[in-house]
């Protein structure tokens, strides 16, 4: 079994931890976020660490333990140092663009596509083909750029479509007379 518990997150300098009841906030130069800790999973905190104890020995209480620590490394990092996914987009015309608090893409379609960016993210477009989404909420970031993503998935023949800067695209063969 995992042992992720186990370890402590460390807090770095301008970070601030505090827990009340079952509530963690994490406050840093890049935001506030906040998180329910599950009642089988003890926090503490202890010179610059953040320590998680297990209260019960059921494999539920074990896998909120693990996840606990991992949901608040994430947020002691986001607040600290940010969050990016970077996705590219690949086709003739296909292109995006701030407009406002909005991302307009125009991926074939016979509309632009238009997404309200949520708040506590900051999208940035590139060159009309490269978009970067920032935060400090690692879940919302990835949620945002998912969402992006299925607009327009790329597929295999071409490679046309909105991928995930580091994605590979495993190219199919056409048709063959």
């Amino acid at each position: 079994m995992s042992r992720v518990g186990n370890a402590p997150v460390s807090i770095p300098d301008g970070v601030t931890l505090t827990i009340d009841a079952d509530v963690i906030k994490v406050k840093g130069s890049n935001g506030e976020l906040q998180k329910k800790i599950p009642s089988s999973v003890g926090v503490s905190i202890d010179d610059k660490l953040v320590k998680f104890s297990l209260k019960g020995s059921d494999n539920q209480s074990r896998s909120h333990w693990g996840t606990t620590r991992a949901h608040v490394a994430n947020m002691v990092k986001g607040v600290s140092t940010g969050f990016t996914k970077n996705l590219e987009i690949n086709g003739v015309g296909y292109r995006a663009a701030m407009q406002g608090n909005k991302l307009q893409l125009n991926l074939g379609f016979s509309h632009p596509v238009e997404m309200l960016v949520p708040e506590g993210i900051k999208v940035s477009v590139e060159g009309n083909t490269k978009i970067a989404v920032t935060g400090a909420d690692k879940e919302l970031i990835g949620m945002f750029a998912a969402e992006i993503r299925s607009k327009r998935p790329p597929e295999p023949f071409k490679g046309k479509g909105v991928k995930y800067a580091e994605e590979y695209i495993v190219r199919k063969e056409g048709k063959k007379k």
